[in-house]
């Protein structure tokens, strides 16, 4: 079985599948996905992200405010995001983070917002998935100064090794998507090839960054399957036994998810 560890069901585009999000999900199902962890990235999409873990076994999602959404008047409040915790399927913090590729002039903002999410991580201990987007050393100094004991995911990672290790140190496990597969990314897959066996996560982050050789159209959370076989041949390994392992990864990352078997 394999797991996407990240995905946003609710912006899919759904064309290809009749408009029906079942459709899309047993497509993945039918190439060995098992599990989908649904993100959530405002207040506003939050309670659609809770219904999708209720219709669905074998979806899980997370609760919070993607940095670049923090301009659009989606801020969090510490209470918000405690109580959020409190409903069936939410076994994660996030997406948060920084990315001052599109807005640094909203530092500052995203820094505390990312403060508060780490805080609420710490209180419900439940692991945050971090977005990091030319934002190296602030959100390793955040993540440092949050030492949090639960850690969680770096999600589509597209850094270096430096900073790979150093948050593998703190805790903390790579995940990574397409963007491993594209023909400019030899340097993420050196970092692809150096994450340890049992701190390596996979995602497709859709309907974003598909991956080779579906580039350039819509992502679907069946892609991961892509992902993985890429990354697996890459490291040498058998796809079966890179699916089992990311799969264990996951389940060991997010206790709360109610991955079958």
């Amino acid at each position: 079985m394999l797991i996407d560890s990240h995905c946003h069901l609710d912006r899919l585009d759904l064309t290809a599948y009749d408009g029906c999000l079942d459709r899309a999900l047993q497509a993945a199902r039918e190439r060995g996905v098992g599990h989908f962890l649904c993100i959530g990235i405002s207040v506003e999409n939050a309670p659609v992200m809770r219904q999708l873990a209720q219709r669905y076994a074998d979806v899980d999602c997370s609760v919070g405010v993607h940095p670049l959404d923090l301009t659009r008047g989606s801020e969090p409040t510490l209470k918000w995001l405690l109580n959020e915790q409190d409903h069936p399927g939410v076994v994660a913090i996030g997406e948060t983070g920084l990315d001052y590729h599109y807005q640094p002039e909203s530092a500052h903002m995203q820094q505390e917002s990312f403060r508060l999410h780490l805080d609420a991580a710490r209180q419900c201990a439940k692991p945050v998935i971090v977005h990091t987007r030319e934002a190296k050393q602030d959100t390793l100094d955040l993540l440092r100064e949050a030492a949090l004991p639960q850690a969680g995911v770096m999600h589509c990672f597209t850094e270096d090794w430096p900073m790979a290790k150093a948050a593998l140190d703190l805790g903390y496990y790579i995940s990574f998507s397409g963007i491993v597969t594209f023909r400019n990314a030899a340097a993420l897959r050196e970092v692809a090839l150096q994450v340890p066996a049992d701190r390596i996560l996979v995602e497709t982050d859709s309907p974003y960054l598909a991956p080779v050789p579906h580039r350039g159209r819509a992502n679907f959370p069946e892609y991961v399957a892509d992902v993985a076989k890429f990354v697996a041949e890459l490291r040498g390994v058998e796809y079966a036994d890179f699916a089992a392992q990311t799969t264990e990864n996951f389940k060991r990352l997010f206790p709360l998810a109610r991955v079958a078997g």
